[in-house]
């Protein structure tokens, strides 16, 4: 089951996402955290039990990010083996675990922003991303599919620069704009997280092909991981780290410029696309 988020008559809606389109859901909710607070965790049974209001084409359908407002987003690095090894570094023996503020949220085809205090080193992280589905403490690896809602794609854009300022990474990580998410969620049910091919592409140009059988912690390892320290809400967002290709490691330098479009395509949820433009004047 893909579940969406898309704009009727200018308001947020839920959806679900069938061969013939976007079916909006009938029901108060107009975000995932609340929905999945509301059925815990069992989204897919809840869905099927609401009515469906008409179907819109997906390509006249304006999608927003799955989850909007987040109660967190928390991001994995060097969680590839080949990217930590273009990055001439040893693989973590623990996660390495930083934050994205709620802000950077956006969704498919909505711009990404060349930020005006820091241009140059823009660069892209194509990921697989985990929605939890229920409160999660002290969840084993083990028992860790029960508390995903699904899954769905992120692109957790970079401000190398501001990243290496400081050890958290929060700030070259948090930009607005700099969380692209979607085109919407996949349930659990119906994904092999640890068996997708993720390709991202700039500008038509192949610059990450891999599979997320190259993590190094799974997506049950983080989520053990995390709930062993504090409680993962409905609805938070992880990002489970990028594969090797990342622009500020290739020969020379290639990271974003204005004109730029990126797409990232995870096998068994689909695309999300994404222009990158210069940060407007406010």
């Amino acid at each position: 089951m893909r579940i969406a988020r898309h704009l009727v008559d200018g308001q947020p809606a839920l959806a679900v996402v069938t061969d013939e389109g976007i079916a909006t859901l009938e029901c108060d909710h107009t975000d995932l955290p609340s929905l999945l607070e509301a059925c815990d965790g069992a989204v897919r049974a809840a869905v099927e039990a609401m009515p469906t209001g008409p179907v819109t084409p997906i390509e006249e359908a304006d999608l927003l990010s799955p989850v909007g407002r987040p109660p967190a987003i928390l991001a994995v690095g060097l969680n590839y083996r080949a990217h930590a090894a273009e990055g001439g570094r040893e693989p973590p023996k623990v996660p390495i675990i930083f934050n994205k503020h709620h802000n950077c949220i956006v969704g498919p085809g909505d711009p990404i922003h060349l930020p005006a205090a820091a241009p140059d080193m823009v660069d892209y992280e194509g990921e697989l991303a985990v929605v939890i589905g229920r409160p999660a403490r002290a969840v084993p690896a083990v028992e860790a599919a029960s508390y995903i809602a699904g899954y769905t794609v992120m692109n957790d854009v970079s401000v190398r620069d501001w990243q290496r300022r400081s050890p958290t990474m929060t700030m070259g990580k948090s930009w607005d704009t700099h969380g692209p998410c979607g085109p919407w969620m996949v349930t659990g049910d119906s994904l092999d997280p640890h068996s997708c091919r993720l390709v991202t592409k700039v500008s038509g140009e192949v610059r990450q092909d891999a599979n997320t059988d190259d993590l190094i912690f799974d997506c049950f390892a983080i989520v053990e991981h995390l709930s062993t320290a504090f409680t993962l809400d409905p609805g938070t967002i992880i990002a489970t780290g990028t594969p090797a290709g990342v622009g500020a490691f290739t020969d020379p330098p290639s990271l974003l410029r204005d004109g730029d479009e990126v797409a990232i395509t995870i096998e068994g949820i689909g695309t999300l696309t994404n222009p990158v433009i210069a940060e407007p004047i406010a």
